[in-house]
């Protein structure tokens, strides 16, 4: 292993840049490779594109004859493009893309053959679903599972194949992806939004949500990775000492991107161009040999499946740049982790943003109306926002001094909590001319003026206002960003819902004005949800008790944060939105407590396998030199040999400590894992992985982490930290 870590860095050492061509301006190629709107209206006949429009933007269903038409021009489009193949584009709830190809090819009877795809082959196929997680919704040998597409996200051309994306359900009807209850998510809230926004303006017929992801990650080079058993298994480290350098100069944030991550960075970044993928921004982060990017914000559905695009696209061109992309959320200890920092937010289709200031009370009022059912639905439904990023990866992160808490929280900033102070003390039932008068010019109206400096101050918040815009940091790198998408847009739009109940009720029964019921139900949300905000550093134990009194939870670990999902509330919730019927979220609880058993699983294998085959034969082999060492010594110096080999045979005994305790803590680790194993509820069985096994992790690092700093630096066969972060 010692030969294979040195090649490694000699392969590192000797890469090189490379050279990224770019001539054509980014305008000029986006969207290039998309079955976009231009597209269509070239290869489909008018009545074809409307219903395709109308299905995308209205939700209506296309004829099946049609389909045909539009099969057809898409296949031409394609295959102008050099596809030869097409795929049901979909994700199931294994975190990742799925796909499978088949040739537009057909033989035709008389050996002649032609290019055929037709509306079946684009509205839905029949992929085995046998072996994708499903959380007993179905039986082993009941193995159907059908795609069915999704006109409102435009398929596109990767590499020689036409990807149509799809949702992916059961035989009987239940979800087995994300994007099936995401699209649910955002029907129910556009429904309820669109209800509340009639107060305000009767022309609204459509809201959106949109979002904007920014993606972290690690770029190393793949030959340190391949020499790392651990980072090929797992995505992380689970053994090396800290580097004497790490992150502590701040010298590597917004600094210059090196030559090989740069050139990585324009290829990928032509290949958004291509696939339509907004992305704008780039920098170094915090940690040494960690980016970010970021796009254009989108509507929800389509940033989705663009993040999960991308990340394949950054697999394969990492590929041909000699780099792997980590994507988990803490692969390095000591530095900082990844996040997938979601923003949020809600417009109408008359180009109101319904979380940005207004230039008029009457617009302001209607921000406040969405600013605040926001925070009252992360109020009465943290510990579900907290279960949507959990993760066995997510946990790693959460609350490491550069992630936000395991405690979901909002921050809004001094002016506006200021803002909310002023409303709360607004006079129950009617408010008289005066009072209404002084609201809106003195509160309401000047709501502009102070937003110009209400500037982002808090990165300690899980959930931020940033402007005009909720920002969701506490979402894991690595995720899928449909999970927390559907939670936060069916909180939102149960509120919403809720909302207008209320203020119907006091405008039809207690013959109130509408600004007077919206301003009285508004008052009682204010003082309602006032425990969930936080303007304070999120860090420390001050915070935990603080969180505490006020009623909030504090779930660390994923088994504990996953229960609420099977809560009575969390499983009426969904049910009443129509996202998720109680055998899909079940199933989804299931599935998720599998995913963390089996991650920390494969861990504790690793791990135990990485100790006694690699570290502990390596420390062996080291001491059998001191030893040679000290025989030597005892020839030259006779019976006061002891006094010149004191410090080696100190090194000797101490590296046996150290053996001793890894080969113990190693076999206690297998047999607790053993018995584990033998449990057959999911949720015990989580919990004991949790707490029985994983704590076992930290002992036996701590151990191999030690020989690191003892044994000779030409035989340790893990590449080191300071190799791995800073060899570019």
């Amino acid at each position: 292993m010692a030969i294979l870590r040195f090649h490694a860095l000699k392969q590192t050492l000797n890469r090189v840049p490379i050279y990224i061509e770019e001539k054509e301006r980014r305008s000029s190629i986006f969207g290039l490779n998309v079955f976009n709107e231009a597209s269509m209206r070239q290869y489909l006949t008018k009545a074809a594109f409307n219903q395709v429009m109308d299905a995308s933007v209205k939700g209506s269903k296309i004829d099946r004859l049609v389909a045909d038409h539009i099969a057809t021009g898409m296949k031409e489009w394609a295959i102008s493009k050099g596809a030869t193949h097409y795929t049901h584009w979909f994700q199931p709830l294994t975190g990742a893309t799925a796909e499978k190809h088949d040739a537009f090819f057909e033989t035709i009877g008389d050996g002649s053959a032609i290019e055929k795809f037709g509306g079946g082959e684009l509205v839905q196929q029949e992929p085995d679903a046998s072996s994708f997680p499903n959380g007993g919704i179905r039986n082993t040998f009941e193995a159907r599972g059908y795609t069915a597409w999704d006109p409102t996200s435009p398929a596109f051309i990767y590499g020689t194949t036409l990807c149509i994306p799809t949702v992916f359900v059961s035989y009987t009807g239940e979800a087995l992806d994300y994007k099936t209850p995401l699209l649910r998510a955002l029907q129910a809230v556009d429904s309820a939004a669109v209800a509340v926004c009639k107060y305000f303006d009767k022309n609204v017929k459509k809201v959106n949500a949109s979002l904007g992801w920014e993606q972290e990650y690690f770029l190393i080079d793949k030959a340190l990775v391949a020499s790392r058993p651990d980072i090929v298994v797992t995505g992380r480290t689970l053994l090396g000492h800290s580097s004497a350098k790490g992150q502590q100069l701040d010298d590597h944030y917004f600094g210059t991107i090196p030559k090989r991550a740069m050139s990585f960075m324009r290829d990928l970044e032509h290949e958004c161009m291509l696939l339509g993928i907004p992305v704008k921004t780039r920098h170094n982060e915090v940690a040494p040999n960690q980016f970010e990017l970021a796009p254009i914000f989108e509507e929800a559905n389509l940033a989705v499946d663009h993040n999960s695009l991308l990340m394949d696209l950054m697999d394969r061109i990492a590929e041909h740049h000699n780099f792997k992309v980590l994507f988990h959320e803490k692969p390095f200890a000591g530095v900082n982790g990844s996040g997938k920092h979601n923003n949020w937010s809600l417009s109408t289709d008359t180009g109101v943003n319904l979380l940005a200031p207004g230039k008029t009370p009457m617009s302001n009022l209607q921000f406040l109306t969405f600013f605040i059912n926001t925070i009252k639905a992360v109020h009465d439904n943290e510990e579900l926002l907290r279960a949507a990023i959990a993760s066995a990866s997510n946990d790693h992160r959460l609350g490491a001094n550069e992630a936000p808490p395991a405690i979901i929280s909002v921050f809004i900033g001094e002016q506006l909590t200021n803002v909310l102070s002023e409303l709360k003390n607004v006079t129950s039932g009617k408010l008289s001319p005066e009072e209404k008068t002084e609201l809106k010019l003195n509160v309401v109206g000047k709501i502009p003026e102070i937003m110009l400096d209400n500037t982002d101050r808090n990165r300690t918040s899980p959930f931020a206002f940033t402007g005009n815009k909720f920002e969701f940091r506490a979402v894991g790198s690595k995720a899928n960003c449909a999970n927390p998408m559907t939670v936060l847009n069916s909180i939102v739009a149960k509120q919403l819902i809720d909302f207008k109940a209320e203020v119907d009720i006091l405008i039809d029964k207690k013959d109130m004005k509408k600004d007077d019921a919206v301003f009285n139900v508004l008052r009682e949300y204010i003082k309602k949800s006032k425990n969930i905000l936080f303007e304070g550093n999120g860090y420390g134990e001050a915070w935990e008790k603080e969180a505490k009194k006020r009623g909030l939870s504090n779930n660390k670990s994923t088994p504990e944060a996953l229960k609420v999902r099977v809560s009575k509330k969390s499983l009426d919730l969904f049910e009443s939105l129509g996202v998720m019927n109680r055998v899909e979220s079940e199933a989804r609880y299931e599935i998720e407590m599998e995913d963390y058993v089996h991650r920390i699983q494969i861990e504790g294998r690793i791990l135990g396998d990485i100790a006694r085959n690699h570290i502990v034969p390596t420390a062996v082999r080291y001491q059998n030199i001191l030893i040679e060492n000290v025989k030597g010594l005892k020839e030259i110096y006779g019976d006061t040999f002891k006094t010149v080999a004191k410090e080696q045979l100190a090194l000797i005994e101490e590296i046996s400590g150290h053996i001793e305790s890894i080969n113990s803590k190693v076999t206690k680790m297998i047999g607790e894992r053993k018995a584990v194993n033998q449990e057959t509820d999911i949720e015990k069985k989580a919990l004991a992985y949790c707490y029985n096994v994983k704590p076992m992790f930290t002992d036996i690092r701590y151990h191999c982490d030690k020989l690191e700093l003892l044994v000779d630096d030409e035989l340790w066969p893990l590449t080191k930290y300071r190799e791995l972060l800073f060899t570019r």
